[in-house]
């Protein structure tokens, strides 16, 4: 576990219970126009917490947009919308070059710069556009900054993608590269409300007003609280619960479980065991503790494990499912940890 000395201890107590206070306060208002789906928002509020991106999956109209663009407000942060569509190109996400002529009548080309230039992007319906306009945004979630005509160009910081995806079974879908999966923290899957959480949604949104709402945090506040999050230790039992989780799910590895390598085409690589040591910590802070526990990690198992695995074709012939044998693998793994 990482050690600090008592007055750093105490320090970052008072700043992480600060910054709970705030996250209570922007849930709560976040609650007030995406009704429902805690578990929904929790994931999402983790993933910008950690500085990752979000891939939101579920049928047409259940809220997904209206979820991004509650957080870009919420937030305080500068968002911008793409709709995904078949006839989609790179230049319509990044910008393009066009020449002008100046007054002189001289001619010289000028960026335009593109929506991806914002700091909350929401890609909707992602998963419509072909795999060479989904590669236009591969650096920029990895490397925060995209490449046109050779120059180099940052984006905005933070910089977060949240896209939303249908399920691959509807018309017109394109299955995302796997390199681009990687680069999700979590996948969020959007669930049909229950009845009474659909009353209230009804009630709430037909009538002649909509509730607003307003900034909790800012930009700069929010990569403070970044900052702190990595800055959380985590003990030495969460560490191991993480690695044996992900190298469990490695088929054909030397730690992989049986289960696993008979049904597992391709598992979890690096990125994987990050994404749990970061979202493990967000899980903490958004429920208001000072550490992770083994159980963030069992929870978190399948919103981080189920974009970075496939089943092989005898598995899917079977009718096995991944998340839950995810599930399965990481109620094995944490049980044994907790147990030691």
């Amino acid at each position: 576990m990482t050690t600090h000395t008592p007055d750093t201890a105490d320090a970052m107590v008072d700043e992480i219970a600060a910054l709970g206070t705030r996250l209570a306060t922007a849930r709560a208002s976040i609650d007030r126009r995406f009704i429902g789906q805690e578990q929904v928002v929790e994931l999402v509020l983790s993933a910008l917490l950690c500085g990752g991106h979000a891939l939101l999956i579920g049928l047409p109209g259940l809220g997904k947009t209206r979820l991004v663009d509650t957080l870009s407000t919420v937030m305080g942060l500068k968002g911008s919308r793409i709709q995904f569509t078949p006839d989609l190109m790179p230049a319509d996400i990044l910008g393009s070059e066009v020449l002008d002529t100046r007054d002189d009548g001289s001619r010289a080309f000028r960026f335009i710069e593109g929506p991806i230039f914002c700091q909350l992007l929401m890609a909707d319906e992602i998963n419509r556009a072909s795999p060479r306009t989904q590669s236009a945004l591969l650096q920029a979630m990895q490397e925060r900054e995209v490449t046109v005509a050779g120059r180099h160009m940052p984006l905005g910081r933070p910089f977060h993608v949240l896209a939303t995806q249908n399920p691959i079974e509807q018309e017109g879908t394109y299955p995302l590269p796997e390199a681009q999966l990687d680069r999700f923290l979590v996948q969020i899957a959007v669930e049909y409300p229950d009845r009474d959480t659909e009353r209230d949604i009804l009630l709430a949104t037909t009538g002649a007003t909509e509730a607003e709402v307003e900034p909790v945090f800012t930009a700069d506040e929010l990569l403070a609280a970044q900052a702190l999050l990595r800055r959380m230790p985590v003990g030495e039992s969460v560490v191991e619960a993480i690695l044996d989780l992900v190298r469990a799910c490695r088929p054909g590895g030397p730690e992989a479980l049986p289960e696993v390598t008979a049904a597992v085409s391709w598992g979890p690589g690096p990125r994987a065991a990050q994404a749990l040591m970061l979202t493990v910590r967000a899980r903490a802070l958004l429920d208001g503790r000072l550490v992770p526990s083994i159980e963030d990690v069992r929870a978190l198992a399948r919103p981080v494990l189920s974009h970075r695995m496939a089943l092989g074709f005898a598995a899917r012939a079977r009718g096995e499912d991944l998340a839950t044998l995810i599930d399965g693998v990481a109620a094995r793994i944490t049980h044994i940890e907790q147990a030691a």
